[in-house]
């Protein structure tokens, strides 16, 4: 189980400070959760992934489920012994995988629609690659080709065998462009799923219930107080966040102040560098974002200058670091010129030291903003 004490509440807005305690490891809040997908933060070791300044990973159920499969990580002592995490660890539920894999795919979205459009999803419609049903979805393996059912009991069995700290119930995502009439509908569902989380785990594992209701108000509202009426450890605020970023913090602010604040409240998906303020004022504890090992594995560096494409000819003579105000081993060891060329060589390496210092400098501007949290500066 968990232990979530609040140390700190900002004067100036609803963010706050907090420790949260797991078996694996002690939290400070708010934090970035680095996405492992596959049960490995990408180009990093285990032993690395602490150095960065994570405290926390992520880890896909959907796609632990199709391999190495959770009967492996579970003969391996769970996901922490399997694979030699030094930090605590979530898993998902895979209803992520409703969106990305269903209407996500199908139209070309993410969770923040970047183009408005007059398409919409409708009551009853179905995605072209999955099957959604009130007991749960079907997918189609991306390995052989093989039928997957996916429900709430399936979701919570598989993580238990995994073995996270934290885990969450089994939900859809809706997509951006679902019309009021199919994501009430969904919400019905995600609330019935909601119940059979709980009523299926065994585990000592916290469980975080899961609030949708996408960009509609009543229905997110509806959303946060069926959750938090739930005997919930923590809870998970995803599904899509509208067409732009000033929608996702008014969400925010419609759902947060109705959440039971004694507990943590985990944002699914959401972690730009212009997203972090914004949803830790609105009251974020944790959220999860493969932005900084996404870029990255692209060529692309975060630093105090703006973001670096250090594919770009310019890099390749330039013998400063990435960022000359960063302290992490990558910055103090390399410089644009040698990480320019591993990527131009195609060497592994450059992937590695870029993401190295990305999650290293993620997790030192949000460490700036928990000092400001302390000193009632925002």
């Amino acid at each position: 189980m968990i232990e979530f004490e609040i140390i700190k509440k900002s004067k100036k807005s609803r963010a706050r400070l907090g420790i949260l305690k797991t078996p694996h490891g002690v939290i400070q809040t708010p934090t970035l959760v680095a996405v492992g997908t596959q049960a490995t933060v990408k180009t990093l070791t285990s032993e690395e992934i602490p150095d960065t300044k994570t405290q926390m990973v992520i880890s896909n159920t959907y796609h632990l489920h199709l391999k190495p499969g959770e009967e492996v990580i579970q003969h391996a002592g769970g996901i922490h012994k399997f694979s030699n995490f030094k930090t605590p660890a979530m898993t998902d539920s895979g209803g992520f995988q409703v969106f990305s894999l269903g209407f996500g795919r199908d139209h070309g979205v993410g969770k923040i629609l970047k183009e408005k459009t007059d398409e919409t999803i409708q009551e009853d419609k179905q995605p072209q690659n999955i099957k959604i049903t009130e007991d749960g979805v079907y997918f189609k393996s991306y390995i052989n080709g093989d039928s997957i059912f996916l429900g709430p009991k399936e979701s919570i069995k598989i993580q238990e065998k995994i073995g996270a700290d934290i885990i969450f119930a089994f939900d859809e995502c809706t997509s951006p462009i679902a019309d009021y009439n199919y994501t009430a509908r969904s919400l019905e569902k995600t609330k019935k799923w909601a119940k059979i989380c709980i009523e299926s785990k065994k585990s000592n594992q916290a469980l975080f219930g899961i609030v949708q209701g996408g960009k509609f108000k009543d229905l997110r509202i509806e959303s946060s107080k069926f959750t938090s009426s739930l005997p919930f450890d923590g809870y998970g605020i995803g599904g899509e966040f509208g067409d732009e970023k000033k929608t996702m913090t008014e969400m925010l602010s419609w759902t947060i102040p109705i959440l039971d604040e004694k507990k943590p409240r985990h944002l699914l998906g959401i972690g730009h560098p212009d997203d972090i303020l914004p949803i830790i004022q609105e009251g974020v504890d944790t959220f999860d974002c493969i932005v900084p090992t996404h870029y990255a594995r692209h060529g692309v560096a975060f630093t105090s200058e703006g973001k670096l494409n250090l594919k770009k000819a310019e890099f390749i003579k330039d013998t400063t670091p990435l960022d000359k105000t960063c302290t992490c081993s990558t910055c103090e060891n390399y410089s644009r010129s040698y990480i320019s060329h591993l990527l131009k060589a195609q060497e592994i390496t450059g992937l590695r030291l870029i993401t190295f210092h990305n999650l290293y400098w993620f997790h030192t501007y949000i460490e700036s903003l928990r000092e400001k949290i302390m000193n009632d500066e925002i």
